[in-house]
């Protein structure tokens, strides 16, 4: 019924009319269509939160632990949970689609965009994967599976060739996107790579097997600017280019169409399924008036296609992002849609719940930090600290104080507030003992934005800065006041020539300082009316996310002193083709880090216990670069080695989103991962250290200090060779072992595994019994390993996971339910699933690494 509906919209569109709604109105938002109740959708950034439309520091959101966390908790209840509370948050922004979450798996522990994926293996980021899909899909808000297919490294990646044999691809790098399906996702990305020849825009994957053998019937949207054609794009099963206006799709698909090239009926099932998606967000109304069209939040009746900021758009070339009116627009005063009035519901029934709301959201985020803490070793049982008998705590490192709680790139959003480690132990142990803190070792050479901590708005006094758009004259036409100097999107204003960043710094030091600005095109740089930069910096990439969210730094040294405020002026050129972005950056005279290493070690001496945070930077781990080393950036590595020697009860803190190496790893007698925690990692954290919580994650991916696969291209090519061994199973072939299996993890407690026994091959039970002294979850792990002489088939391979809770002494049986997938190899000589035959082996026990029960089992 629902599809004749459609049908019958479908068929009161002209080809202009259905050309128009294949490609964005703008960045973030589709085009409406008056004619049949169709409302624009707006199109957000995730996973970890919801940022709405554009980037602005005073839009927060309530910011989840990353990926890699959320897989490490192998919980799929409370991803789902965590699912739910991002659709509330969309609801509330008036957000319609999600772009979260990516399915791509840890091939490497070098891809850049390690901490925005699940896992290495593919049952287990499918799991995840479809359980954060059910629950930002049950409040009404579309997930986005991405990036569709074999995007697991950056570098190249817009145009990387991933070479990639069909048996691997089928039972390694589709599988979580076939489990995606599955769970009813309704929109899949298409990457900007290529596979096998094809760009994942043009791809006949995108047909076979995702349309067709799956039967996805949502809107394949592309990456941003991924669509980079007309008539391959347009004939494959592509069906939404983003953003808009697109120079493929606008008028040059309407001209194929109009000449025979493109048939009508191909662009029918696009249209078809875009008013799928409209009809399921609640953004479809065919009911509506065509003479009054609803108007859904922050948007007016005129299309924003149709906006245009004088002399700034340039058709030519490609989408211009940089340059489209992005700033929300007048309420109507019409009627609202019943989606806006859900969402408005939503919105004053959370006021009006008030202090206890934002405790339960905050309960949760500080749940899941805790349920995918990893502890890697627990020598001596330091860990839980018992807080009675401390008198004095070290907390140790620059990721204590200035926690990562995200990874860079566009899946950054503004969070609501964030908790450092620092915070969270201060705070548990008020009252207990004294908390101390000494930074250790220096870790970024990137310069640091201006913040509320440090700089004054010249034009109000206010913590912050001032911002402003002139024109050529160098007129104010707007100012306004925000809260950092890492400017991404200035509001645009008609005529505009160049926007300012204007601050009072104060400083806390005297000595020479590095001040900074950073930009694409002409940038200046001033401190009390002095001229320290005038530069011209050509924009040398395509990468948006460097476009637009990474330009390059030019910095100048100046001697100030202590609290003697100095007035610094950044400006930048408002140009076609030179981004948005805009920073105003200051940073006292660099720590001397022999010095800080001794004062470390010393107070560590001094501390019944230290705790040390170390960890990654920006540099380290973000969108549009792979890393080229695991090794700690700094001298992190030196400040473990030197704390550990100075307190035998070092607790080491490792605030990453994927593998770093750890040469020290045996040197502190506890290990712990809090991966990218989000904005309650401190709280989480807290409750670990000192046993209001168990460490409830185990590995979603194995840890070493050497990666295995290569990320680098060559001449465009990056060839797959390790097939179906990635992760613990290329570890499984080799000769030694990894740091750290994969589903490795330790609680406060210990376990036995008793007993195996099989039902039938799709369920298999395993007793285990806590011999340890206190309640604890022990994650139960159940892989498969086939017969010899059987087709290529890894090792051994994980089958199914469930987790088993019990009380001191107390013995429980796990049921694990496996897929008839479990059993099945992709044959590449029939392009199908067939099962394995003969016998297998399944084996269980916590981790890849270690099983202890064994038992035949026949498919």
């Amino acid at each position: 019924m629902i599809d004749d509906e459609l049908d019958h919209l479908v068929e009161k569109l002209d080809p202009a009319q259905k050309v128009r709604l294949l490609a964005g109105a703008t960045v973030w938002r589709t085009h409406a269509e008056p004619a049949i109740g169709l409302r624009p959708m707006l199109t957000s950034d995730g996973p970890v939160g919801v940022r709405g439309e554009g980037w602005d520091e005073r839009n927060t959101s309530r910011t989840l632990p990353s990926p890699t966390a959320l897989a490490a908790t192998w919980d799929e209840e409370l991803v789902e949970r965590l699912g739910a509370l991002l659709a509330e948050e969309a609801r509330r922004k008036g957000v319609h689609v999600l772009l979260a979450p990516a399915l791509n798996l840890h091939r490497s522990a070098l891809g850049g965009r390690h901490f925005e994926c699940f896992s290495e293996d593919p049952l287990l980021t499918g799991r995840i994967g479809a359980a954060y899909i059910r629950g930002v899909q049950s409040g009404g808000v579309a997930a986005t599976a991405k990036h569709f297919v074999a995007n697991d490294s950056e570098t190249e990646r817009m145009t990387v060739d991933a070479r990639v044999d069909e048996q691997t691809l089928h039972e390694l790098y589709l599988a979580p996107f076939e489990a995606a399906v599955e769970a009813g996702a309704w929109l899949i990305m298409s990457g900007y790579n290529a596979v096998n020849g094809t760009t994942m825009s043009e791809s006949p994957l995108l047909a076979e097997p995702l349309k067709g053998l799956w039967g996805f019937d949502g809107v394949v949207i592309s990456d941003w600017g991924g669509v980079r054609s007309t008539l391959p794009s347009a004939l494959a099963a592509q069906d939404l280019a983003m953003p808009g206006p697109s120079p493929f799709w606008d008028e040059a698909l309407l001209a194929a169409v109009d000449s025979g090239q493109v048939p009508e009926s191909v662009l029918d099932d696009k249209v078809r399924r875009i008013l799928r998606l409209a009809m399921r967000v609640g953004a479809l109304d065919p009911d509506e008036s065509p003479e009054q069209p609803p108007v859904p939040p922050n948007e007016s009746k005129a299309d924003p296609a149709e906006e245009t900021v004088a002399g700034v758009r340039d058709h030519s070339t490609e989408p211009d992002w940089e340059h489209q009116d992005g700033e929300p627009h007048a309420r109507t005063g019409q009627v609202p849609s019943a989606r806006e009035a859900t969402a408005e519901a939503t919105h004053i029934a959370v006021r009006e719940a008030g202090g206890e709301a934002t405790r339960e959201v905050a309960g949760l985020l500080r749940q899941a930090v805790a349920a995918g803490c990893v502890l890697l070793r627990n020598e001596g049982e330091v860990l839980p600290l018992a807080p009675e008998r401390l008198r004095r705590v070290a907390v140790i490192g620059p990721n204590a104080a200035a926690v990562r709680v995200q990874g860079g790139g566009s899946a950054g959003v503004y969070p609501d507030s964030v908790v450092s480690p620092l915070d969270g132990v201060r705070e548990a142990l008020q009252g207990i003992a004294e908390v101390a803190y000494a930074p250790g070792v220096s870790t970024s050479d990137l310069p640091t934005p201006l913040e509320i901590v440090n700089a004054r708005n010249p034009r109000t006094g206010e913590p912050g800065l001032l911002v402003r758009v002139l024109d050529a004259d160098g007129t104010e036409l707007h100012a306004e006041h925000r809260l950092t100097g890492r400017l991404l999107e200035p509001t645009v204003v008609e005529g505009g020539a160049t926007v300012e960043v204007r601050a009072l710094l104060c400083p806390g030091v005297s000595g020479e300082w590095r001040l900074a600005v950073a930009g694409w095109g002409r940038v200046c740089l001033e401190a009390d009316g002095w001229s320290l930069l005038d530069e011209e910096i050509p924009r040398d990439t395509d990468d948006p996310a460097t476009v637009h969210l990474h330009p390059p730094y030019r910095t100048a040294r100046v001697t100030l002193t202590a609290q003697t405020e100095v007035e610094l002026v950044a400006r930048r050129e408002l140009a076609p083709g030179t981004g948005r972005a805009t920073v105003l950056a200051a940073d006292p005279p660099r720590l001397d880090d022999d010095r800080e290493l001794l004062a470390a070690a010393d107070l560590a001496r001094s501390c019944d216990a230290a705790i040390v945070v170390v960890g990654t930077t920006e540099e380290i781990e973000s969108e549009g670069r792979d890393r080229t080393t695991l090794r700690l950036p700094g001298r992190q590595d030196d400040l473990v080695s030197a704390v550990a020697a100075a307190n035998p009860r070092t607790v080491v803190i490792v605030n990453s989103g994927g593998p770093v190496a750890m040469p020290w790893h045996t040197e502190a007698p506890a290990l712990l991962l809090t991966w990218f925690p989000g904005q309650q990692g401190g709280h989480g954290l807290a409750d670990v250290l000192f046993g209001a919580a168990e460490p409830g994650g185990r590995l979603p991916t194995t840890w070493n200090d050497s990666p295995i696969a290569s990320t680098t291209p060559v001449a465009g090519e990056l060839h797959y060779t390790e097939s179906l061994d990635i992760g613990y199973r290329a570890w499984l072939r080799r000769s030694g072992e990894p740091a750290y299996w994969f589903g490795h993890g330790l609680g406060y407690t210990t376990w036995s595994y008793e007993s195996i026994t099989v039902d039938d091959a799709l369920t298999v039970r395993v007793r285990v019994r806590n011999t340890g002294s206190r309640r604890g979850r022990e994650l139960v792990q159940l892989y498969l390993s086939a017969p010899c002489g059987t087709p290529v088939r890894p090792r051994r391979w994980l089958a199914a996971y469930a987790a088993a809770t019990a009380n001191p002494g107390e013995s429980t049986e796990v049921t694990l339910r496996l897929s008839p997938r479990a059993y099945q190899h992709w044959s590449v000589a029939d392009h199908a699933w067939r099962t394995t035959p003969g016998a297998h082996t399944a084996l269980a026990g916590p981790s890849a690494g270690r099983l202890p029960l064994t038992v035949e089992v026949q498919p």
